[in-house]
């Protein structure tokens, strides 16, 4: 019940009472009507014909749903930022200055925003806004140093020093898209940046602290770690196998390179051969033999060796020509310092800047007074949030009362002429087209719920002439005959737009669609009954022709000469076929006549009662009859129809319907119209190519009523004696 004194105004719409909104005053006061007396309770943000922004404007907690309370809260804003609220009702995409209500204190604050944003886009002197104009905020905030966002861009200084490490940022750390639609940054890339610098000279400093240590070969330290490196598990290799030699001198030679080896590649090109090579021993191996450094080396390693001779052992074994496991050992000892300190590198992402210039950058405090003109930017922020605001209130002044009637009264989807926000466009199949058409979010629940709403359902799979995009639509079929509906028929789809899709018919979901077609439903189902049965029987027959053929061309052989075998008869001739039985034909012949005369009984009898009627109840006889046979399924199809629901439907869509969204039969009948010729249009019935013949079931009544008639005719002037 009413929780104010508001008196509030209701009509009977769909079966069901619906409250009337109908003036700034009911909106105001919209807060008191008692939700159980709205339509719908939530709508989902997405998948409606409305705009998504407002809808993600109004669904304040980002769930993707818009229920009451958000619904409520968003009109007790707008209401109170009016002053008006009726001009609501009008949903005029262009919004009045002067229309802003200045005495409420977010709506004078409005109202300097909105002059603001008019003069950035060079019209001062304008009054109305749009959503077009509100919306283009890269335009608005362009020429603007500061805009609230916390990003501030190149534009925001003119200190050269400033914009130099702004660009190195944006290079080095990353970049956003402010207000203005340029590239910036904000506090977080700028720290970001910092600590990588800091990283990079604290790395760099741990080194110059202890220089002679980590880099024991100066600057070709890095080139001596990786000479290393590449030859270490080769070098390693080679001491195993002379330690192996001296603990069991007998594997010698079957450590050292064996001659069945060299032998498979002796007949080749030994140049092409060189990865084959590399995998045999560094040098000859020997019990305690030091690794040769200037001859006698793998051919393949030599290269490596020789870089590794003169880039390590000049520096720490001058002048020798081997070296022992102890030297080499002891090489990988000096070089641990400074594989530790490449492993502990930190900051590479601002090491393209070179250490000379992060020290610069660390030192010069840059960063403290681009912080400056970030805190700048954000003091800006509640003057350019209001300036978003304008956006908001340009959109709810033109959405808001569009979706109050989609959503606490469902005017649109009842009113002649309009459509609601959930109807997706126009179905044209079978010369006719459906307006009843929604988008499918999920196909699986509306495959449940679709046997609840009692209409005839039509799912088709959409696709886009104009692009990729591809959509699943409902389409209730509410007038017309359904004979030709089956699966894999295609058709043509109109979103609102105006954008045609190519649809194709996937799924049916079959339910009365009107009384006309319930009342020949008996006599299709009898019409395509005898059809399937006539079809069997002169399929069965064919076959039963076409294997008897078939048993009989089998039988039939070429005649060869007689060769009678020794000691063996002749073959006996095949045993003649039986005598034709004239006595069980004469049976079946019998059945067959006392079947057709009884059938000619009942037809007579039918023909004389009727007969025997006066003249005015023969019409009512003939009503009578064909109530008995389609008056069932009328009144099924009657009852079904006035409870045709879309309530259930739009459920699956995640609405949340709180009253029946009945789909009577007068009110179906406006939702899929019916191919009809212009007014005026001229028609020839002249069509060459019709066959002038009867229907053959208009044939088979004449024929039964002149055989009752005749037999009737008979048997009353005495010429046949049958007892009715």
């Amino acid at each position: 019940m009413n929780k104010g004194n508001h008196i509030w105004s209701f009509s009977t719409i769909g079966g069901v009472k619906r409250v009337n909104l109908e003036s700034g005053n009911d909106l105001v006061h919209l807060q008191e009507l008692d939700p159980k007396l709205w339509t719908a309770l939530s709508c989902p943000v997405n998948g409606l014909e409305i705009d998504k922004t407002t809808l993600s404007l109004i669904d304040t907690d980002n769930d993707g749903q818009i229920r009451v309370p958000e619904m409520i809260a968003a009109v007790n804003w707008i209401t109170a930022i009016l002053k008006k609220p009726g001009d609501l009702l009008k949903q005029s995409p262009s919004l009045h200055i002067s229309d802003i209500n200045e005495e409420h204190a977010e709506g004078k604050v409005l109202v300097e925003s909105a002059r603001i944003i008019l003069k950035n886009l060079g019209k001062p002197d304008a009054d109305t806004l749009t959503v077009d104009d509100t919306s283009d905020t890269q335009k608005i905030f362009a020429g603007s140093k500061f805009n609230g966002d916390g990003v501030i861009t190149v534009d925001s200084t003119g200190d050269a020093k400033l914009i130099q490490l702004i660009n190195e940022v944006v290079q080095y750390a990353g970049s956003l898209t402010d207000r203005g639609g340029k590239l910036g940054i904000n506090a977080g890339l700028l720290d970001g940046f910092i600590d990588n610098c800091q990283k990079y000279a604290d790395w760099n400093a741990k080194k110059d602290a202890d220089l002679a240590k980590i880099l024991p070969f100066g600057d070709a330290t890095a080139e001596a770690n990786n000479i290393y490196n590449a030859i270490k598990s080769k070098v390693n290799d080679y001491f195993i196998r002379c330690r192996l030699a001296a603990f069991d001198p007998q594997s010698t030679e079957i450590l050292n390179l064996q001659v069945a080896r060299v032998e498979t590649i002796t007949a080749k090109d030994l140049s092409l051969c060189i990865e084959e090579i590399a995998a045999y021993p560094l040098a000859k191996i020997g019990a305690g033999r030091p690794l040769p450094i200037v001859s006698g080396i793998n051919p393949a390693w030599e290269s490596s060796i020789n870089s590794f001779r003169q880039i390590i052992l000049s520096s720490l074994y001058p002048n020798v020509d081997s070296i022992t496991e102890a030297d080499w050992q002891n090489i990988g000892t000096i070089l641990v310092p400074y594989s530790q300190w490449i492993a502990e590198k930190q900051g590479t992402e601002v090491e393209a800047l070179g250490l000379p210039r992060v020290k610069e950058i660390l030192a010069s405090g840059l960063n403290t007074k681009i912080i400056a003109l970030i805190e700048q930017d954000i003091e800006v922020e509640d003057e350019a949030n209001d300036i978003i605001r304008v956006d908001k209130l340009v959109r709810y002044h033109r959405d808001i009362f569009a979706l109050l009637k989609n959503f606490v009264t469902f005017f649109d989807f009842y009113s002649s002429g309009s459509k609601a926000i959930f109807q997706a466009g126009t179905l044209y199949i079978d010369q006719r087209s459906c307006d009843l058409c929604i988008k499918v979010q999920d196909m699986p629940k509306h495959g449940s719920n679709a046997s609840f709403s009692g209409m005839y359902l039509l799912y088709l799979d959409c696709k886009s002439r104009t692009g990729s995009e591809k959509m699943t639509i409902a389409a209730a079929l509410t007038n017309g005959d359904i004979d030709s509906m089956v699966v894999g028929k295609n058709a043509l789809f109109y979103d609102r737009q105006g954008i045609d899709w190519d649809a194709t018919v996937v799924k049916i979901i079959d339910n009365p669609i009107s009384i006309r077609q319930a009342f020949f439903s008996p006599y299709r189902k009898v019409s395509k009954f005898i059809n399937t049965q006539i079809n069997k029987m002169a399929s069965a027959q064919e076959d039963k022709a076409t294997s008897g053929l078939m048993k009989n061309v089998e039988k039939v052989k070429v005649p060869e000469p007689e060769k009678e075998e020794e000691g063996k008869a002749k073959k006996e001739p095949p045993p003649p076929p039986p005598p034709f039985d004239v006595g069980k034909f004469v049976g079946i012949f019998a059945a067959i006549g006392l079947g057709i005369g009884a059938i000619g009984t009942v037809i007579a009898s039918v023909i004389g009662g009727f007969l025997k009627l006066s003249w005015w109840k023969m019409p009512l006889a003939i009503m009578g009859i064909l109530l008995i046979i389609s008056g069932p399924s009328m009144i099924i199809a009657f009852l079904k129809l006035r409870k045709r629901n879309l309530a259930p439907l739009l459920d699956a869509n995640g609405w949340a319907i709180n009253a029946n969204v009945l789909v009577n039969i007068t009110f179906g009948n406006t939702l899929t119209h019916m191919a009809e010729l212009p007014k005026g249009a001229k028609i020839s019935y002249n069509d060459p190519y019709t066959k002038k013949s009867f229907p053959i079931f208009p044939l088979i009544l004449m024929a039964s009523l002149i055989v009752g008639i005749v037999l009737y005719m008979l048997r009353k002037y005495g010429y046949i004696n049958i007892r009715f």
